[in-house]
């Protein structure tokens, strides 16, 4: 009796079961790193053109973020502060360091410090700066304890999964309006936060969107 199937069938699941290997290798690498530091850019610390150190001018000299950020609770985006503002103190502080050079000559020149931005959504998402700091959200959620960072680094994902965390439950991130900026104040219990959180969510009215559109405009 003739066989009913050709000879090449006989490979067909051993093929079947390559390709599906294949695959399934193709989508694990995939998952994995696009959760790795690799992909979220975390820990991304780049030279920048003068060195800059939070611990000191914020932990030690007790400096408020607003005043290099002035725009980040008017305006969508934070802004990097200009040499005027550098230059406020630096031009009797430490005005000959060697370490200040960039600022110096850009002080006289007028060009701008070419500094390295670290912290930066993609151009296919709409995020507003001055919305979330006015409703609760420290820099802390975001930035990590930079104000302890001698080198500012990239501390979270942010990570449209990362993001989703926080949109789905702000109650576990909402703190104090007096405490925005203090990013070394913790609430007393996990529980205080969710009760503290959630009674800012109410009466803030905090509903933030979870949806595509809400982010990708």
């Amino acid at each position: 009796m003739a066989n009913f199937f050709p000879k090449w069938a006989n490979w067909l699941p051993l093929k079947l079961l390559v390709i599906a290997f294949v695959l399934g290798a193709v989508v694990t690498g995939g998952i994995w790193y696009y959760f790795t530091p690799k992909y979220t850019n975390v820990g991304y610390m780049p030279e920048q053109p003068a060195p800059f150190s939070h611990a000191i001018h914020v932990e030690q000299l007790g400096m408020d973020c607003r005043y290099c950020h002035s725009h980040v609770e008017v305006a969508a985006h934070s802004n990097v502060p200009d040499t005027q503002t550098c230059m406020a103190c630096h031009s009797q502080i430490k005005a000959t360091s060697p370490k200040l050079a960039a600022v110096r000559a850009s002080w006289e020149t007028g060009t701008p410090v070419e500094w390295v931005r670290i912290h930066k959504a993609p151009d296919y998402v709409y995020f507003n700066h001055a919305v979330h700091v006015n409703r609760g959200i420290s820099c802390y959620s975001c930035h990590g304890q930079i104000n302890e960072m001698p080198v500012v680094y990239q501390a979270e994902p942010l990570s449209m999964a990362w993001c989703l965390e926080c949109h789905r439950e702000p109650e576990k991130f909402l703190r104090p309006p007096s405490e925005i900026y203090n990013l070394s104040w913790r609430p007393a219990s996990a529980q205080d936060q969710l009760a503290m959180g959630a009674q800012y969510k109410k009466e803030w009215n905090v509903n933030p969107p979870v949806g595509c559109g809400g982010c990708h405009r």
